[in-house]
């Protein structure tokens, strides 16, 4: 059928051509009056006619000579024994031929298929309209409406090699492939698979690959299928496609059956104001029917995905239908270094690159980040006309994903700056001085996304459980910018507002969560985070007015002992803020070592290690100054609570005028 629609749109064009010619044909026709034959028929000699006889007319068709050649003539001429009389005797002077014809033989057939045509042309445009109603495919689909939208893959080629970093999350589902691969040895034991499989994490990594991994290892189909590919716009239509996925699963067992967010189906029932969705609802009820009327090791393994177990209808996580969770989190360290290597076999990597490097410096990247992270590294070879991804790339690319595409078209003013050499450098010294503080891996004056600045910093070593006293340090750290710019400007700036918002929300968890003040251990707010408005946007506070008070003046306590020892640690490293500042006043940007030379060198090299054959990577001379011999930024020579750093020799620092001018900028704005 499909083949013949192909031809259809040449079937079109042909018929066009023939009615074209045919009017063609018909145009060198001589048409005439009777009274223009009467003259014509005098003098003309005709050869051969056609006489079609009527009722009342005789249709007279026929050629006759000219001096220009023969010409072809039609007429009507009323049937009368005269005319016809007439007619014999004039075409049959000088031996014309005269042929009779049937009238009714060739009216017969042009008035069917007058009447056939516009069917035919009526119902191809009612064919046409079906198929696009369905999709473009087959007029039957328009009655497959509650049909079931699932997806099957019959070869899967995804196996747990391709999955990384998620160790534990393989071997809890490892025993559903030995189930599926052999299930008699599980029957004889009297144990029963679980009927689903709930995989609760959050977005990008990897829940829907490890259920296709699953599939894969155990060699079965796989059906796939969206929560919203239920929810319609008719009652019941969920409901129906539900029963249609389990009857064809049940078709093609052993299989797995993977549902992805399926939240968007199974929220908590009742929940909403003005009452529930109807549709949603007896979707959800019919899932739950089927889930429950699958017999014990059937064959089929249903799993889904969810970011959101918090709204889930509890009838969905009871034992019996979803009877196992896994949990996927994100990948610690050497969970991202596997992932990497999983990304990185098609890729062309320079000499001396270091994934496990790379895995240290994506705290807090999920798979689909780093996958991301290593795909804009080969975009930005190929656009530098690179052979191999080098460190700069993969640079680029992880500060590309996290924050956006550098603007270096934006120029900073020299008072801006200035303003955000020392907002960084600020962060960069309290990263260095303060322990339990995170490490500083690079720091830029670029602007990118929406920050002037940027400022990677990694934790020292990743944990499960953060204490008091590391909470405490990342808000001193986040404090650091704004301070900084108090003590050398002694005005401050709205480019701390991000730092601002994540130590606020760090200081509030301290408090109402996690219970480190002097209210005790008592929560005052949900953990989660996450508002489902149908269950949570009529509840009411947990605690009073009273304690609401309380609670805002310990996150004030906390965030104001934070900016004190904030301000001490700046104040005691004067100079190496100054050192800093300067050299990302001149170069824009510095990495974790050319930070650690200058904490220990005073010089964005170590003077010690061999001098390298090539050209250094920064041109300039590097901004220093004059550090003591051991090393140590607080026992400088000059001192350290002096508000005017030590002038270098290229570029100048700022001068009392600079920071004069800086002042009014900043007024002017306001």
């Amino acid at each position: 059928m499909k083949k013949w629609l192909n031809y259809l749109p040449t079937l079109f064009v042909i018929i066009i051509l023939i009615s074209l010619v045919t009017f063609s044909t018909r145009g060198s026709v001589s048409r005439m009056n009777y009274t223009e034959f009467q003259k014509i028929a005098q003098k003309a000699d005709f050869q051969e006619s056609s006489l079609s006889i009527s009722g009342s007319i005789i249709k007279v068709e026929g050629v006759y000579k000219t001096d220009k050649g023969s010409q072809s003539f039609s007429t009507i001429v009323p049937n009368t024994d005269e005319n016809m009389a007439w007619l014999t005797e004039e075409l049959e002077r000088d031996g014309g031929t005269i042929t009779v014809n049937d009238p009714s033989s060739n009216n017969l057939w042009i008035s069917i298929l007058s009447q056939l045509i516009p069917l035919l042309l009526i119902g191809v445009l009612f064919y046409f309209m079906l198929s696009k109603m369905s999709g473009g495919g087959s007029a039957n689909k328009a009655f497959e409406f509650s049909k079931s939208r699932a997806r099957i893959e019959s070869d899967v080629k995804v196996r747990f090699s391709d999955v990384a970093g998620c160790e534990e999350e393989k071997e809890e589902v490892r025993e559903i492939i030995d189930y599926l691969k052999s299930p008699k040895k599980f029957t004889d034991m009297g144990a029963h698979i679980p009927k689903g499989i709930l995989m609760v994490g959050p977005p990008g990594t990897g829940k829907t690959l490890l259920a296709k991994a699953v599939a894969g290892e155990a060699n079965v189909p796989f059906f796939s299928i969206s929560g919203s590919d239920f929810v319609e716009m008719f009652v019941g239509t969920g409901a129906s496609r539900v029963r249609d996925m389990f009857k064809t699963a049940q078709k093609n067992a052993p299989c797995i059956l993977f549902i992805d967010e399926i939240d968007a189906v199974g929220r908590q029932r009742g929940a909403g104001m003005g009452g529930g969705n109807d549709e949603r609802e007896q979707t959800l009820n019919q899932l739950l029917v089927e889930m429950d009327g699958m017999s014990d090791n059937n064959g089929i393994v249903v799993i889904a995905a969810t970011n959101r177990p918090d709204v889930l209808d509890p009838a969905l996580r009871r034992s019996g239908r979803f009877d196992r969770n896994v949990t996927v989190s994100l990948p610690d360290v050497k969970g991202r270094e596997e992932i990497l290597q999983v990304h990185a076999r098609n890729k062309t990597l320079a000499p001396g690159i270091s994934l496990r490097s790379l895995a240290q410096r994506t705290p807090g990247f999920s798979g689909a980040d780093l996958a991301n992270v290593l795909n804009e590294s080969a975009i930005l070879a190929v656009r530098n006309h690179e052979t191999k991804i080098t460190q700069d790339d993969l640079d680029e690319a992880i500060d590309r994903v996290m924050m956006g595409p550098a603007k270096k078209s934006k120029k900073y003013t020299d008072k801006d700056k200035w303003l955000v050499s020392y907002h960084e450098a600020g962060h960069a010294v309290i990263g260095l001085k303060l322990e339990d503080a995170d490490i500083v891996q690079k720091v830029t004056i670029i602007p990118r996304g929406d920050a002037g600045g940027y400022n990677l910093m990694t934790p020292r070593e990743e944990k499960y459980f953060h204490r008091k006293s590391e909470m405490l340090a990342t808000i001193t750290g986040l404090l650091g910018g704004r301070t900084a710019e108090e003590i050398v400007f002694g005005e401050i700036s709205a480019g701390a507002v991000n730092d601002i918002e994540k130590l606020t929300s760090i200081a509030k968890n301290m408090v109402r969560v996690y219970g480190m003040s002097s209210l005790g251990p008592i929560q005052y707010a949900d953990p989660e985070g996450n508002v489902f408005l149908g269950r949570d946007y009529t509840k009411g506070s947990d605690y009073s007015a009273g304690v609401a008070t309380e609670i805002d003046k310990e996150v004030r306590a906390i965030v104001d002992s934070c900016h004190d020892e904030c301000k001490r640690i700046l104040n005691e490293n004067r100079d190496l803020l100054d050192l800093i500042a300067h050299n990302l006043y001149e170069h824009e940007t510095l990495t974790n070592e050319e930070i650690t030379c200058l904490m220990n060198f005073g010089t964005l090299t170590d003077p010690n290690a061999p001098a390298p054959a090539e050209e250094p990577a920064h041109p300039a001379e590097p901004v220093s100054l004059d550090l003591s011999k051991n090393g140590d930024a607080d026992q400088a020579d000059h001192s350290a609570s002096s508000a005017t750093p030590p002038v270098p020799p290229k570029p100048a620092g700022p001068s009392q005028t600079d920071v004069d001018d800086a002042l009014n900028e900043l007024t002017r704005r306001k």
